[in-house]
């Protein structure tokens, strides 16, 4: 029996410099979702990559004295390096300057013209060069700068193909209302469908007299132009244009993860471009807030960026991925500072999950020589609400891309109750007079460790895999769904503790950190 397929997608990344924390956290959204579809049986598809015919790159790889596909290639690795250490499952990472891209790319704009909906003209308007694109004047302040990059737009007039976007204004309008799920949050919805409505125009879709870049087949004076390029590579990538059964197998994408400063792009224009060349709109797309640094979004323009690899060298990727996925609301904005990520780093992860493990492991070490006895007592849970309870809620959060609530409810339901039962219990002191029922107290707060590694295998996989793998649990790890957490598991045989221990002590899974000045900063 095939199992299903889910088709996830990111936004493809400028490579003019290293990413920051703030692309991370689209990408470890991205990851937590495709981890989750995959519990639930899906054979995902997760792709990523760079968008690398841009005028930006290529000014760059000037600059450096490097030709532009040697600079694509060779950043393509140190992004690639980033996202490996943040134990993303990406699998493919697609550039724009490969030659399938750029068949895909020439195939979609000659199918486009071929159904009359391109025509040739020129355009004249305020143009943001970091942006790469034109901008209207309401999308610009007063002083005409625009307010993403805080930088002039520039006058310019070009001659250019046009895509007759205007066209689909009505056809946009009933995909809206037929797809009520398609632009996701809800509060992105009412923004696209106003812009439809009132602001829908032609767009330029190519550039002249630029030597990097996609040539248009059935002009080789102009280059194809950055955002009609960019977009394909979420069909390209699948094999538009080259594997036609591949593209079949695909298409259309379950869901776009993209920054929320980019959702028109991909709500009106994208969807609209499918229509053009007669294949089917994606089915979600899902515009994700911002990462704050000191109150301001982090841009590689205002220079306010912070390098993850820093980060991830002191902390490793699943506390990296714990922070920014529970501190940061995914359809929302979050802030980031060292200071804050100590506090909730100790906090959550050290005291409560970490010394929970740690107390349990090493006592059954210290006490059980490794393992406990056979049992005749059912396993009494410590938290109020039911496990199958907590996953129905849990599996919401997590199809709705709330993965902060999804923690919050892991935290609240599973570990502070079990961690409060422990305090109450005190098995440790227990053991002393009853060792029987110190047993069966420790019994009991296993349950949660193994809910809560399972629930938490999107998120932190390899601390989840830690946890689950530490005791002789029958289910194999590999095929753990989250349906395995929705019942208490009455693990009334001999119950061994796998983890390696040293004069039963195990390993502290988040060792405290110490704040420390530069943390201010």
């Amino acid at each position: 029996m095939m199992s299903k397929r889910f088709f996830l997608t990111t936004a493809i990344d400028y490579p003019n410099s290293r990413p920051h924390i703030g692309t991370a956290f689209e990408k470890i959204g991205a990851d937590a979702q495709a981890r989750y579809r995959r519990m639930q049986g899906h054979e995902v598809f997760f792709l990523m990559g760079n968008d690398e015919n841009t005028v930006k790159v290529a000014r760059r790889a000037e600059e450096l004295g490097q030709e532009t596909k040697a600079y694509c290639d060779n950043m393509a690795e140190q992004f690639k390096e980033v996202w490996r250490a943040l134990d993303l499952s990406f699998s493919d990472f697609i550039q724009t300057s490969e030659e399938r891209h750029h068949k895909g790319c020439q195939a979609f704009i000659q199918k486009v013209k071929d159904n009359g909906h391109i025509y040739k003209g020129s355009y004249e308007g305020w143009y943001c060069n970091g942006c790469e694109s034109f901008k209207s004047e309401r999308e610009l302040d007063e002083k005409q700068h625009c307010p993403v990059h805080n930088a002039p737009a520039l006058r310019r007039q070009e001659p250019c193909w046009f895509f007759a976007l205007s066209a689909f204004r009505d056809k946009l309008l009933e995909f809206y209302k037929e797809n009520p799920d398609f632009i996701q949050p809800e509060s992105r919805r009412n923004e696209v469908i106003s812009l439809v409505e009132t602001e829908l125009k032609d767009v330029n879709i190519t550039r002249s007299g630029e030597s990097w870049g996609i040539r248009v087949p059935f002009d080789p004076e102009f280059t194809i132009y950055v955002w009609f390029d960019a977009l394909l590579n979420y069909i390209t990538a699948i094999g538009y244009g080259t594997d036609p059964d591949r593209f079949a197998q695909w298409w259309p994408a379950d869901l776009h993860v993209i920054g929320k400063d980019i959702t028109r792009f991909h709500c009106a224009l994208w969807p609209a471009m499918c229509m053009a060349a007669g294949i089917a709109p994606p089915k979600r797309v899902f515009g994700h807030g911002f990462v704050h640094h000191k109150g301001e979004k982090m841009s590689k323009t205002i220079g306010n960026v912070v390098e993850p690899m820093d980060l991830l060298k002191e902390v490793g990727a699943d506390a990296f991925r714990y922070f920014f996925l529970r501190e940061c609301p995914f359809p929302g904005d979050g802030d980031f500072s060292y200071r804050r990520f100590i506090e909730v780093y100790n906090s959550d992860l050290a005291n409560n999950l970490g010394n929970l493990y740690s107390r349990v492991v090493g006592l059954i070490g210290r006490n059980f020589a490794g393992a406990l006895p056979v049992s005749d007592k059912p396993v009494t849970w410590p938290g109020v609400m039911s496990p199958s309870e907590i996953v129905s809620i849990w599996s919401g959060h997590m199809e709705a891309l709330r993965y902060n609530q999804a923690l919050q409810l892991i935290w609240a339901e599973v570990l502070v109750p079990a961690n409060q039962h422990a305090e109450r219990m005190a098995p440790w002191s227990l053991v002393k007079t009853d060792p029987a029922a110190s047993a069966v107290v420790l019994r009991d707060l296993i349950e949660p460790i193994r809910i809560a590694s399972i629930l938490l295998k999107p998120f932190m996989p390899k601390v989840a895999e830690t946890l689950y793998q530490s005791f002789s649990f029958e289910q194999v790890w590999d095929t753990i769904s989250s349906g395995h957490a929705s019942q208490i598991a009455q693990l009334s045989g001999e119950l061994k503790v796998l983890a390696p221990t040293e004069n039963g002590k195990v390993k502290p899974l988040f060792p405290r950190l110490q704040a420390k000045a530069e943390d201010e900063v």
